[in-house]
This record gives C-alpha cells, sequence and structure tokens, in this order.
C-alpha cells in the first residue's frame, strides 16, 4: 500500500498549540538531506485519514511539500498522542527515497486451520503479532501469511522456519517463537466441583 500526504513547510517562529488549534498537525522530515531535519505541518482530517489507511513503520507514503521543494517516499515512523485525550499532536517521517533497503514491522496472518486444534482441540496462541523484516522500500507487504495447518499439538512455529516473500528478510533472533498449538486448558477443581453440584 502506499499513500499520498501533502505537507507545508512550518513558518518560524510559529507556535504548535496555536498550529493545533488551526486544524494543523505538527510534523517532521528525517533522513530526506543527511542530518538535515525540516518541521512541517499537515493538515489535521488528512492526518487523521492517513492513520485509518496506515500503519507506522510499515506504510509507504508519498510525502509532497510544494514550497520546500521536496518529494519523495518516507515511513511513518513515529506518531505522539496526547496521554489521556487521546489526540495526535506530533508526527514524524523518514525518508527512504535514498536507501537501498528500509526496516519496517509487517502483520502476520495466520491461515488454515492446525491439526492440534482440529484432530487434538489444542489451541491455537500466537505470541508475535508482527515481524519486524528488511525489504526494498517499494517491496514493503502489507501482511505476511502464515500457514499453520500442518502444527501438532505441542509444536511451535519459529522466525528460521517462516516462508517470507522474495526479498524479504527477518531481522533478530531467528529461534523466536511465532505461534504455538498449545494443550487444552484443564478445568480448576473449583470449576469441576461446581459443576458436579449442579448435576447433583
Amino acid at each position: 500500500m502506499e499513500l499520498t500526504v501533502d505537507c507545508k513547510k512550518r513558518p518560524e517562529g510559529s507556535k504548535t498549540k496555536a498550529l493545533r488549534r488551526s486544524g494543523l498537525i505538527p510534523a517532521v522530515l528525517y533522513g530526506h538531506n543527511g542530518s538535515e531535519s525540516v518541521a512541517l505541518t499537515v493538515d489535521a482530517k488528512t492526518v487523521q485519514q492517513l492513520l485509518k489507511d496506515g500503519s507506522i513503520n510499515n506504510t509507504l507514503i508519498q510525502l509532497n511539500i510544494p514550497d520546500l521543494p521536496w518529494n519523495g517516499k518516507t515511513l511513518l515512523r513515529e506518531v505522539q498522542t496526547h496521554p489521556w485525550k487521546g489526540f495526535t499532536y506530533h508526527l514524524s517521517f523518514f525518508s527512504i527515497s535514498t536507501q537501498d533497503s528500509v526496516e519496517v514491522e509487517v502483520p502476520l496472518h495466520f491461515v488454515g486451520e492446525a491439526v492440534g486444534v482440529k484432530i487434538d482441540g489444542g489451541i491455537l496462541e500466537p505470541i508475535l503479532s508482527e515481524l519486524e523484516v528488511r525489504c526494498k522500500p517499494d517491496s514493503i507487504p502489507e501482511s505476511i501469511e502464515i500457514d499453520v495447518s500442518s502444527l501438532h499439538l505441542g509444536e511451535s512455529l519459529h522466525v528460521n522456519q517462516l516462508i517470507l516473500p522474495e526479498g524479504v528478510t527477518a531481522i533478530g533472533e531467528k529461534e523466536r517463537v511465532v505461534v504455538s498449538i498449545a494443550s487444552p486448558r484443564v478445568e480448576t477443581e473449583a470449576q469441576s466441583e461446581e459443576t458436579e453440584e449442579v448435576e447433583e
């Protein structure tokens, strides 16, 4: 997925609270020119739609800044929200236009019915919900499907056993458990006693 966001350069000396009151969300762009960063503003409605359609450190965003001028592909690296009011008050974008590869977090999608669940009544227990990977900027997968059909009771699937899309490499510990099939939970003695009393 790729989204397009139009930004404006933030006027020098502008107050962030005043910007938010006028419907603009402060933002910053990193990585487009060495260590230089640029202060920006994004329309609040655009931010709302961006957060609805995209996700942090995963969705490719075409950032347009007419008054810089600069256009390029970025990742949304950070979203700061008010601790109790919940509204967004700052965004951070990172340019990947000049990067050969990027590190992103991709959601995991489990498909199929495990043998250990279907036959033995086990419980599917996902340990990871997303996986950090390295890939080319134009090859970021929206999600990674993991087929759990062959897993039996007591078995686990590790990162190094995953079949990843071409050009996508997992980052971090290869022995991490991604998903496992756990034994059915046994009723506690108290629950068993309650059941027996009801039956009597």
